[in-house]
């Protein structure tokens, strides 16, 4: 009966049949399960884990990169790390009930703080042994992308300033440049202003303690007289 609820549970979380039942039974059991193995050995989803971490980031960076054709590393790199970080995992493991699925018997006073998130990777790394690359694939995107994860709201939390205005001048054929200089305090670090110039005209100024910090602030003082919709 127990083996039974968990398969029906599992088969509507994938939304597939499983081939190889016991992949999915090792993703959810966590190292900290007093659950042996019959041989008398302790069994973990650690090493599901490891895998799943790879197979979800090849397959965030395959999907951002065709999602999100015209822009750069920098942007995508950024938003592949909010969507596999270990506080995005957890909430997308809760929301799919990881949590009931995981193998009882868990030692107390050692539980791991993200649990719930290694096991969500245990899992990819389950799909991925069992059914290969594509149905991973397709089940991040439908069941997991499509679901849980809002690209929309991440992408507006991007504080890459400079990007976002490069951007913006590129699609509305306006010409940007960046002027940026050294200024020497006596007994000071250094301290770096930058200028934004849109069409010749200067719309953002910014300080920081290094060139990149000032141009980030430039760029986003440049941001709030123009519309970057």
């Amino acid at each position: 009966m127990k083996n039974h609820r968990f398969y029906v549970n599992l088969v509507k979380m994938l939304g597939f049949l499983p081939r190889r039942l016991s992949y999915y039974k090792l993703a959810f059991i966590p190292k900290s399960a007093l659950e042996p193995h019959a041989s008398g050995t302790q069994v973990s989803n650690e090493r599901l884990e490891f895998l799943g971490d790879a197979v979800l980031d090849a397959i965030v960076t395959d999907y951002l990169f065709n999602h999100f054709p015209d822009r750069d590393e920098g942007f995508m790199t950024k938003l592949r790390s909010r969507i596999v970080k270990r506080k995005t995992l957890d909430h997308l493991a809760e929301e799919m009930d990881i949590p009931d699925m995981i193998a009882p018997g868990v030692a107390p006073g050692n539980i791991s703080k993200h649990l719930y998130g290694n096991a969500f990777e245990a899992l990819i790394g389950a799909i991925y042994l069992d059914r290969g690359y594509l149905t991973t694939r397709r089940f991040f995107k439908r069941k997991i992308l499509k679901k849980y994860i809002d690209l929309g709201q991440l992408v507006k939390k991007d504080p890459d300033y400079k990007s976002r205005i490069i951007e913006w001048a590129q699609k509305n054929r306006v010409e940007i440049t960046f002027e940026s200089k050294e200024e020497h305090n006596s007994g000071r670090q250094p301290n770096f202003v930058a200028t934004i110039l849109l069409k010749d005209q200067q719309k953002g100024k910014g300080r920081g303690s290094s060139k990149k910090e000032a141009e980030q602030q430039a760029a986003r003082d440049a941001m709030k007289t123009i519309d970057t919709r």
